[in-house]
């Protein structure tokens, strides 16, 4: 049997999560009312259950996000709110809170969210064991880790592909409580490593003044997808809960295209839903938003990641400017810009600027503001005014399922077969007379270009045999009536047809991995600390939300590092490095200081907040 490979798409809502299907996706995973890790994305139970309705239709399935973690007073809400999602037929839950392992749950499927910083196979294989059917990994994993966690357990494997980047190990970062008491791990991070930072170093002296020091590029490894199915991904996730509907159209067509090249004439992997897409557009992630991309780590640390002029969409590269002429600009490549579009660009400060063109022609742009740019800086647009428009329309990305259609002659009249691709079918009769046509001549090019009309229904009629002994005449309209009813019941024996894979939760009590764990495994009810207390941990810190000691504590640990960045890194840039940095190096924001620990053997850097006391690590 061939494995399926799976494209999961973002679903801000019901509209977007529908968009995601016709584009091509293979799953959606969408926020509930509660409990999802993007507050600013919850809907209600009844917008999810039209989504799964709609997803099962095309054999695709529907995740539901219940990745925060959760304080004892919430365990019976969330009990109750995964009985109504099982209820209504979605497909699995993503979770990271190991308490609901311990509550009284209906057998649907649970993922382990990359919220649960999933980078260790012998964790990963412990998850696993403990029933999970699948595993989101950390996105900061290369191929050979993957190869490791795959080689270690069978559980499924999902991955990001495109989107953008947590700076911090993924569940993992307590800068947003420590600056305002808004926890990224229970839905509402503020996004402090998209601020500005000056950065000082050990003997108070700025290196680097009003960066985004932590804001680093959007994440593309979508030409890494043979390597990473090799490695043992079955699902590449797309980010981007919060993006508008034109990204994630954009995203999923430009990632349904990719796969389904791999995929045609393999015999090992296939894809894991039904239908074939068609699009007006053509799909570049580029065109919506980015901060400009990288591959992270998927092939180890080998070029720098960070967004340090801004935090905001950088989009598509255009051209460098040419020269100002009175009130335009001429651009390298302007032939490509339309009314309406926006531009993007760094400044004589250093920073993120823009403007608004209000007409574009002869390769010349003339904007909203005239502004001062420099000869040879490079335009991108952000804003490309004529995609978004087509990328929009309803009809942009059509998903049909393929079908064929038999139409026979019937003892009463006649009848008409349906079987779609998954080989359901559908059979409806039409009691009619038999009379044969005016002059005896045959109609049944006319008959197959009405029954060819599936119009807005989800299938296309690909073949089309008449079986008729005679040359019998039918009237259009029973033609159309006959097509209609057959697909109106085709459709309905696909969605009766559809089965949901269930698993009972079965509490186990293998040995956890680890037999002590600190605040980074986010404990803060009860019933997860019995879950670990039963696989044989014996020590366990309460979350950092429940014990936060201010000014003191540790808010962040990375993979990302501010000395690779710059080129001081002792072990990368060991041959050119010509002078070290005196530490501890601050970032400084306002009245918010935080001081950097770099952790050379492990390749990690963390954040601590400014009275934190450490050693630092010699070279």
């Amino acid at each position: 049997m061939k494995k399926k490979i799976e494209i999961l798409a973002p679903a801000k809502d019901l509209i977007q999560g529908m968009a995601a299907i016709n584009s091509g996706a293979d799953a959606v995973y969408i926020g509930a009312p509660l409990f999802g890790a993007r507050s600013n994305a919850t809907n209600s139970v009844e917008d999810v259950a039209a989504l799964v309705k709609y997803a099962h239709l095309f054999n695709a399935q529907v995740y539901v996000v219940i990745n925060t973690i959760l304080y004892d007073n919430e365990l019976e809400t969330c009990r109750k709110l995964i009985w109504e999602l099982y209820n209504i037929g979605v497909d699995a839950l993503i979770i990271q809170d190991m308490a609901l392992l311990e509550l009284d749950l209906p057998p649907i499927l649970l993922h382990a969210s990359t919220q649960a910083n999933n980078r260790d196979p012998h964790k990963i294989k412990f998850l696993k064991d403990a029933g999970l059917k699948r595993v989101v990994l950390a996105r900061e994993l290369n191929l050979d880790q993957i190869k490791e966690i795959s080689s270690t357990t069978d559980v499924e494997l999902e991955f990001f592909v495109t989107g953008a980047l947590c700076v911090s190990f993924s569940g993992n970062c307590y800068m947003s409580v420590a600056n305002g008491e808004r926890s990224a791990n229970r839905g509402s991070c503020a996004q402090n490593c998209r601020l500005p930072y000056n950065l000082i170093d050990g003997n108070g002296n700025t290196l680097i003044k009003n960066s985004h020091l932590l804001s680093i590029k959007d994440f593309d490894v979508t030409n890494q997808i043979p390597n990473l199915i090799e490695a043992g991904i079955c699902s590449f996730k797309i980010e981007g809960r919060l993006k508008d509907i034109v990204y994630v159209k954009n995203n999923v067509s430009f990632l349904r295209q990719k796969v389904d090249a791999f995929l045609e004439g393999n015999d090992q992997y296939t894809k894991a839903s039904s239908g074939k897409c068609t699009y007006t557009f053509d799909s570049a992630l580029n065109r919506t938003f980015n901060r400009g991309y990288t591959d992270y780590f998927v092939n180890e640390r080998h070029s720098t990641i960070g967004s340090w002029e801004s935090p905001k969409s950088r989009g598509q590269y255009i051209g460098k400017l040419i020269r100002t002429k009175g009130n335009a600009y001429e651009i390298e490549n302007g032939q490509m810009l339309n009314n309406g579009d926006g531009l993007c660009f760094i400044n004589n400060d250093n920073e993120s600027d823009g403007i608004h063109v209000n007409r574009a022609e002869n390769g010349y742009v003339y904007p909203n503001v005239l502004k001062e740019i420099k000869s040879g800086t490079e335009i991108y647009r952000n804003n490309d005014a004529a995609f978004i428009k087509l990328v929009e329309r309803e009809d942009s990305a059509v998903r049909k399922i393929s079908s064929t259609l038999i139409l026979a002659e019937h003892e009463d009249g006649f009848v008409l077969s349906a079987t779609d691709e998954d080989n359901y079918t559908a059979t409806v009769v039409l009691e009619h007379s038999k009379n044969c046509t005016k002059n005896n001549e045959s109609i049944e090019s006319s008959i197959k270009n009405q029954l060819a009309k599936t119009g807005f229904t989800p299938f296309t009629a690909d073949e089309i045999t008449i079986q008729f002994s005679d040359n019998w005449f039918l009237p259009i309209s029973k033609i159309n009536e006959m097509r209609r009813n057959v697909y109106d019941q085709l459709i309905e024996i696909r969605k009766a047809g559809y089965k949901r894979i269930e698993r009972p939760i079965v509490k186990t009590d293998h040995p956890y991995p680890e037999t002590k764990l600190d605040f980074t495994y986010n404990v803060a009810n009860k019933q997860a600390r019995k879950f670990y207390e039963r696989h044989g941990v014996t020590e366990i810190e309460k979350a950092f939300e429940l014990q936060w000691d201010p000014g003191k504590s540790r808010v962040m640990t990375t993979k990302y590092c501010i000395k690779y960045e710059l080129g001081k890194c002792p072990k990368y840039h060991k041959d050119t490095l010509d002078s070290k940095v005196k530490e501890p190096l601050i970032l400084k924001q306002g009245e918010l200081e935080y001081k950097l620990k770099f952790n050379c053997k492990p390749c990690e850097m963390e954040i601590w907040e400014k009275d934190a006391e450490f050693e630092i690590e010699e070279d």
